[in-house]
C-alpha cells in the first residue's frame, strides 16, 4: 500500500507564501521549481517545507528584479546536482550586483525625497524665515 502524500494544498501553500495560487502555478509550469510537486491520491498537489523553502527563494529572487530566464536557469542547475557551483554563484553574484545597484538608486532618490520633507517642516514651523522662496526648488 502507498503512503498518503503529505502536505499543503496548493491553496495553503499559495497563503502562506503570501502568493496567489495563479503563481504557485505559473512557477510550476514556466520549470521554477526543483522536482514536481508530489500529488495526493486524489491529484491535488502537495507542497512540502523543501518545496515552501524553494518557492520562497524563487520569490526573493523575483521580487528583487532577477529575470524569470536566469531564475530558470539557476533551477536548472540545483536540479542537476553537484558540479555546477561555479554556475550558480556567477548567477547570484550577477545579480547581487544588480540589486546592489537598484538599492543605491533607491537611497540616492530617498534622500531627495528626505531633503524637500525637510524644506516643508522647516516653512511649516517658520514660515517668515523664507518669505518668497520657492519650496518646490
Amino acid at each position: 500500500m502507498v503512503p498518503p502524500v503529505r502536505g499543503l494544498t496548493i491553496a495553503d501553500a499559495a497563503s502562506t507564501l503570501g502568493l496567489s495560487v495563479d503563481t504557485l502555478r505559473y512557477y510550476e509550469r514556466d520549470g521554477l521549481l526543483l522536482r514536481a510537486v508530489p500529488r495526493s491520491a486524489s491529484g491535488h498537489r502537495r507542497f512540502g517545507p523543501d518545496d515552501l523553502r524553494w518557492i520562497d527563494l524563487v520569490t526573493k529572487l523575483r521580487s528583487t528584479g532577477m529575470p524569470i530566464r536566469d531564475v530558470r536557469r539557476y533551477a536548472e542547475l540545483v536540479r542537476a546536482g553537484d558540479g555546477n557551483e561555479s554556475e550558480r554563484l556567477g548567477l547570484l553574484h550577477a545579480h547581487r550586483r544588480l540589486v546592489l545597484d537598484q538599492l543605491a538608486a533607491v537611497q540616492e532618490n530617498l534622500a531627495a525625497i528626505d531633503k524637500k520633507i525637510g524644506i516643508y517642516e522647516d516653512r511649516l514651523l517658520d514660515p517668515e524665515r523664507t518669505p518668497g522662496r520657492s519650496v518646490e526648488a
